[in-house]
């Protein structure tokens, strides 16, 4: 894959924009960079926490995912803006955290790698704070993965591509065993059902 299935640029949601308000100038610029990173990439939590430095080329916008599902290895090429928002945090995480104690890309307060349990903790007040949470909403940073495919899948759709020429490199990007994995996307999502079926509609509905 030579480029994402989307030309998402590195995004400036609310979500991002709260975490830059962390009170910690380190954790802020961390978290804000993560979130994005995990919008516009589909990249897994932990794959996400698990980069060290030197797996993130940013010659050729290629990120190199060492120990996917199932310890393999795999590429994610990167918009260019997103490659220019990593390489802005990593030189405010080298000026802020000069002595940083991992070799991870990205390091909490303490300048240690990120866990899974700081990220949705952090993740909770965050979207507490912003009103996203109750007794039945409860955002988790796995659904941004979750949205990235989803919103591929609506491009594709509302631009009249052919979604099952595409889906191998969808499949390939999100690091899925198989196509079908992917395909369960368009069942969860209910616009693009809506969207499919209107589609088959237009093309065969004249016909009855």
């Amino acid at each position: 894959i030579r480029r994402p299935p989307r030309s998402t640029l590195f995004p400036s949601t609310p979500l991002c924009r709260s975490a830059r308000t962390l009170p910690s100038p380190l954790r802020a610029a961390t978290y804000e960079t993560l979130f994005g990173l995990l919008a516009v990439s589909g990249m897994r939590v932990g794959e996400a926490a698990d980069l060290d430095r030197d797996d993130i080329d940013f010659q050729t916008g290629v990120i190199t995912i060492r120990h996917a599902k199932f310890d393999r290895t795999r590429l994610v090429p990167l918009h260019e803006t997103t490659t220019a928002a990593l390489r802005a945090y990593a030189t405010e995480r080298d000026r802020l955290c000069p002595a940083a104690r991992s070799a991870s890309f990205f390091v909490s307060g303490a300048g240690t790698r990120l866990n899974r349990s700081d990220i949705a903790k952090t993740l909770r007040g965050i979207t507490t704070a912003m009103g996203l949470r109750d007794a039945t909403l409860r955002p988790t940073a796995h659904q941004l993965r979750h949205s990235f495919a989803v919103h591929t899948l609506i491009d594709w759709q509302r631009a009249g591509v052919s979604i099952d020429d595409r889906m191998t490199t969808l499949s390939t990007y999100l690091g899925h065993v198989a196509p079908a994995d992917t395909y369960w996307y368009l069942s969860a999502s209910p616009e693009l059902m809506a969207m499919a079926a209107q589609r088959l509609d237009s093309r065969f509905g004249a016909q009855q």
